[in-house]
């Protein structure tokens, strides 16, 4: 398949089976990860893989919004470790562990998983539960797995504006003319 078909076909996953992720496609998913490009390639991310029951419990009680996944991300970067904008000191790590999480998020995709992007949570009580150094700024849970054979694309999934409406060239100008217009 195609990047820009992948892109299309992928969705956010639910509800998912009880068939373990396997180690192999969890390296593969990870490596995705390691390789995404970071600000200055400084490589903040810092990831906290969850699977074993005793942790999926835990994180249950961090978020409504687990599905029930075998597997879970906690994608977090290190604020010691992540670029500063120099002109006004904009921390570039959760751009950072936003590109980390997308490709991961992609590459479970290609692998035939299914994943959802959470950032529905407490930063603290995730922080609190999993012992995570202050340093350490949580962006966003992954839950992963195989699709429940009930799973299917949200009904907005294929809602989409049109280019028109999302990519302009060279200058903004006509912008709030065009949403009029609509």
């Amino acid at each position: 398949m195609n990047f820009l078909q992948l892109a299309k076909e992928r969705h956010s996953v639910r509800s998912f089976s009880d068939k373990k992720v396997e180690k192999e496609k969890l390296k593969l998913i990870l490596e995705a990860g390691r390789v995404a490009p970071t600000a200055v390639n400084y490589q903040p991310q810092r990831i906290l893989v969850i699977e074993n029951e005793e942790n999926l419990t835990k994180l249950r009680a961090c978020t409504p919004y687990h599905f029930d996944a075998p597997l879970v991300l906690l994608v977090c970067y290190d604020c010691k470790n992540s670029w500063k904008r120099p002109h006004d000191k904009k921390d570039m790590g959760v751009v950072d562990a936003s590109i980390v999480t997308t490709q991961m998020m992609l590459e479970a995709a290609d692998l035939g998983l299914g994943s959802t992007w959470v950032g529905h949570f407490n930063e603290d009580i995730i922080k609190e539960t999993f012992e995570i150094p202050e340093y350490l700024v949580p962006v966003a849970l992954l839950p992963i797995g195989y699709p429940a054979s009930k799973s299917t694309p949200h009904p907005l999934h294929y809602n989409r504006l049109d280019i028109e409406d999302t990519v302009f060239f060279n200058s903004f100008d006509g912008m709030s003319e065009r949403k009029k217009n609509k």
